[in-house]
């Protein structure tokens, strides 16, 4: 039973941040910026990310109107990074969650900028007032700062842009386990970390609950690029909604190349196992839907 209720809340929320999303990015942005924009995040991806926020907000009895903010910028930070991923200049890729990339749909320099209003978007959608410059009731001035901070910096060049420039810079290059784990970590983990902590930060966590669900947000953010690499060498690009054998064709050292498909395999459910134990150590009774959804991330096939 458990299952079917979390498939029904995963199907639930789901439509609700593709609702808000529909609602706060513009149509009428000029130039057709707008189209490009909403053609780059609407209706497509697994929002993994939205998922766990709210997941981590309701484990701590966040405020909801927060949450669901939360949600919608994380998810226009990672949709603005693919379309900037899949250019020319950087990834060169042609597919995106079964569709043409931005880029090839709109050109490069809409692609470009629906990118870095989507960046901006994110921001604003966190800062609402009410028109007279007064916070909303459910988010405060201190909570919007706090959630900017953490987008930000997972975001930034500690995070996800520093993450790329290393994996750029790495095309062709032996890279170790460690140093593997380290562009990861900033590439992909560090946005996926961030997620459960914004949702955490919607509610109020102890000390040492927010410690275990950084934990548990290291982890899980790890394990989803360890499956990611995987993916890319065992499934059909009809199934991954974009261009499989990417990584291997563009000489990029993956989890696979370093350790072999099948001890990858055993990583991503080592750490699996890694965040489930951290969400243990929270004791938060709540948290049902994240383990459920470390289970998702791990044993997704897309």
């Amino acid at each position: 039973m458990k299952l079917a209720e979390f498939d029904a809340w995963v199907s639930a929320e789901t439509a609700r941040v593709e609702s808000a999303l529909e609602s706060w990015v513009p149509a009428d942005a000029p130039a057709g910026l707008g189209q490009a924009m909403r053609y780059g995040v609407l209706d497509g991806g697994k929002r993994v990310r939205p998922l766990l926020v709210l997941a981590a907000a309701q484990a701590v009895h966040g405020l909801p109107g927060a949450a669901m903010r939360a949600a919608c910028a994380v998810e226009l930070i990672h949709a603005y990074s693919l379309v900037h991923d899949d250019m020319p200049c950087m990834d060169n890729d042609v597919l995106r969650r079964g569709k043409p990339t931005v880029h090839v749909q709109f050109g490069q320099a809409r692609a470009m900028l629906a990118g870095d209003a989507m960046q901006a978007l994110a921001f604003e959608v966190l800062t609402p007032n009410d028109g007279a410059g007064n916070a909303l009731p459910d988010m405060p001035c201190a909570l919007q700062a706090r959630l900017c901070a953490l987008l930000a910096r997972a975001a930034g060049h500690a995070g996800m842009a520093g993450g790329q420039a290393i994996d750029l810079a790495s095309i062709g290059l032996p890279l170790g386990e460690q140093a593997l784990r380290d562009m990861h970590h900033r590439k992909t983990g560090a946005l996926l970390q961030a997620s459960v902590m914004m949702g955490a930060a919607c509610g109020t966590a102890t000390r040492a609950q927010w410690a275990a669900l950084a934990d548990y947000g290291n982890a899980l953010g790890l394990a989803f690029q360890v499956v990611d690499d995987i993916l890319d060498v065992t499934q059909a690009s009809a199934t991954l909604g974009k261009t499989a054998g990417k990584d291997l064709d563009n000489n990029k050292p993956t989890y696979v190349t370093v350790l072999g498909l099948d001890a990858a395999r055993r990583h991503a459910n080592d750490l699996r196992d890694a965040a489930q134990a951290a969400l243990a150590r929270s004791e938060l009774p709540d948290a049902a839907w994240l383990s459920l959804l470390a289970d998702k991330v791990v044993e997704r096939e897309s």
